[in-house]
């Protein structure tokens, strides 16, 4: 680590003692429990798990959203028959990406998870996608310090006050090269991994946004093991996949569709053959009950993920192990909290 970097993270670790009494930075600082909407499980009770998946989004704008925009029971009984049907299908867990200020609902997916006998996992961290219209005023003008107090706060007492911990950290950023917002917010990620020991997901523009993140976790100390490529699928040069894959990110491909499975699919077979399978993630990025529109608009079946995705995967000669691999195996190793140092 650079020596003023590591000066700046020491002097911020210290102010965190009275937040997070474990916030200085240690191999391994983690039960091994995994943090859902209904409390911590063990890794081993995760199961087949879809890494990236919605229930319900707001694209209103950070300063516009409000909870009583819509009817929870509403959203409720329109997502649940979904959950159901993937948990028939084999189903244990469902990662929710939608982050704070675009339509985080932590309460919705415990009743959700209760009634549907899944485990849903929430998260933390704030969305710059999309020119930073779902970020609320504050991220500008606080610190990437500031705002990782607040990730840790959450990760350590939980969301707004229901006591549901977040089990992964969830930001987003344009195409590189990334602006100063942008790599204010994977700053923040990294010291919140650092504090507390929850992977990054990051909703990333390119590959270069993709490198230049995994550049400022190890300007950090922070390990790329730490970091999900979320929408990987969206680079075309695989090269820049083989570069995050050697620096040991790890590259998730979702938004599988008839018109794209063959073409995902192959470009997860050229990975694996590269030997990099366990660097792969898959979900559907599916769901999206939308705010505004009557009956939440048209809502994309989870199941899509069984009824299109794994076949794909199969016609693609991806083997059975593989694709356990794919679904049990590497969520559970990417979403136990551990402090991944250098």
């Amino acid at each position: 680590m650079r020596k003023a970097n590591r000066r700046e993270f020491l002097r911020f670790a210290a102010g965190l003692l009275p937040l997070c009494a474990d916030a200085a930075p240690r191999p391994v600082r983690s039960t091994g429990r995994i943090q859902t909407a209904l409390g911590p499980v063990s890794p081993g009770d995760l199961g087949v798990t879809l890494m990236h998946e919605h229930v319900l989004v707001d694209f209103i704008g950070a300063d516009r959203i409000r909870p009583d925009r819509y009817d929870r029971n509403e959203v409720f009984s329109t997502v649940l028959p979904y959950l159901k049907k993937i948990r028939e299908l084999g189903c244990r867990t469902v990662v929710e990406c939608t982050p704070a200020y675009l339509g985080r609902d932590p309460l919705l997916l415990k009743q959700l998870s209760e009634a549907g006998r899944i485990q849903l996992i929430t998260n933390t961290g704030y969305y710059g996608a999309v020119d930073h219209k779902y970020l609320p005023a504050h991220a500008f003008s606080e610190s990437a310090e500031r705002l990782a107090r607040r990730w840790i706060e959450e990760s350590e007492k939980g969301i707004e006050n229901t006591g549901i911990r977040p089990g992964i950290i969830k930001i987003g950023v344009n195409k590189g090269p990334l602006s100063e917002i942008d790599r204010k917010l994977a700053l923040a990620a990294a010291l919140t991994h650092r504090a507390c020991g929850l992977t990054i997901a990051s909703h990333t523009g390119d590959g270069a946004a993709a490198l230049e993140q995994i550049r400022i976790l190890r300007d950090q100390g922070v390990r790329a093991s730490a970091f999900i490529w979320v929408h990987a699928q969206n680079e075309s040069n695989p090269d820049i996949h083989l570069s995050a894959a050697r620096e040991g990110a790890s590259l998730e491909f979702e938004g599988f569709g008839s018109a794209s499975a063959d073409r995902q699919a192959a470009q997860l077979k050229s990975l694996i053959d590269h030997g990099h399978l366990a660097r792969l993630l898959i979900s559907l990025d599916a769901g999206w009950y939308h705010v505004g529109e009557p009956g939440g608009g048209q809502f994309r079946g989870y199941q899509l993920f069984f009824t299109e995705l794994l076949p794909a995967l199969r016609k693609a000669a991806i083997s059975e192990a593989h694709i356990r691999r794919l679904t049990v195996d590497n969520p559970r190793e990417a979403l136990v909290p551990r402090v991944r140092l250098l």
